[in-house]
Order: structure tokens, then sequence, then C-alpha cells
């Protein structure tokens, strides 16, 4: 049975500027015994990165081409999934989209691939796999 791992915007993007963590990403992502998942709504948050950064059409070039051609799994929500995250984000000093990566974490059993600082503050209730 292959490992699961969750990415959050910030791994992603990592990988895809070739930023600081990026190897670690790639390594990941072409290990065939890991299996790599993102939450729809950390996708939204890269895509608005990239098109705040690059404009829309990079945008959509990284939700067109990119992004399916990428062994990731994006997980949509449903409402229990959503309220998961609304929970955490009323105990946690999180941003909303970071409340879904943890909440996938959790829910999935596998360790959250990040290297933002802020998630050190849910490390009590997740694995992290720090970049």
């Amino acid at each position: 049975m292959k490992k699961k791992i969750v990415l959050d915007s910030f791994a992603l993007l990592a990988y895809l500027k070739k930023e600081a963590g990026s190897e670690k990403v790639k390594k990941l992502l072409a290990d065939n015994d890991v299996h790599a998942l993102i939450n729809d709504i950390n996708v939204g948050e890269t895509y608005y990165i990239i098109a705040r950064e690059r404009g829309l059409n990079q945008a959509d070039y990284f939700t067109d081409t990119i992004m399916p051609s990428m062994p990731i799994t994006p997980l949509a929500n449903a409402l229990h999934d959503v309220i998961e995250a609304a929970r955490i984000k009323a105990k946690y000093s999180l941003s909303y989209a970071d409340c879904f990566a943890v909440a996938t974490s959790y829910r999935e059993r596998a360790p959250l691939i990040t290297g933002d600082p802020e998630f050190r503050k849910v490390q009590d209730i997740i694995e992290i796999d720090w970049l």
C-alpha cells in the first residue's frame, strides 16, 4: 500500500517555482510508493497566488495543463469537511485555506508536507514533514 502525503499550497508553489524545498517535493512526487493528495481549496489558493504574481493566463495554464499532469490527487470537500476546517479555524490562528490542509491531513492520516511556519500551531494534531 502506498504511503499517503498531503501537500499544501506552500509545498506545491515551492515545487512549481523551484524554491527551497522543491527537491524534496520532487522526490516525493517521483516516488512510486507515495500517493500525493491536495485539498481542492489549496489548489484554489495556489491558483490565486499564481494569478496575482503572474496573471490569469498562467494561473489557467496551471489548472488546465500542469495540475492534471502531476501525480497529485485533488480532494473535494463535502459539508462535513468544510465544518471540520471551520472547527480547526475556530481553535487555531490559521488561514481558512490552511485549515483545509490540516483537516485533510488529519482525515487521511497522512503527513502534511509544508514549509509554512504557521503550521507549527497544529503539530499536536497532525504530523508535519517540513521542507
